[in-house]
This record gives C-alpha cells, structure tokens and sequence, in this order.
C-alpha cells in the first residue's frame, strides 16, 4: 500500500491570502502607532 503524505502547504485561496495581508497590515499599523504614542507622551 503506497503511503500517500498530505502537502505540507496547502493551496491558498486569494481571498485568504488578502485577509491574512490586511491583518499584517493592522497588526504592523497599531505597533507603528504605539511606539509613536510612546513617544509622544514621553
């Protein structure tokens, strides 16, 4: 019986490829603003 091994990485669908862009794009929006809020209040 042949071992059949699963893709390690499955293919993405576009519409989860551009959520998981815009979440990086938030995610990196709020560190950008925190640290210019650090230095602001500073």
């Amino acid at each position: 019986m042949p071992v059949e091994t699963p893709n390690a990485q499955p293919e993405q669908h576009p519409q989860a490829v551009e959520s998981e862009r815009g979440a990086l794009v938030a995610v990196l929006l709020m560190v950008i603003l925190g640290v210019a809020g650090i230095f602001a209040v500073s």
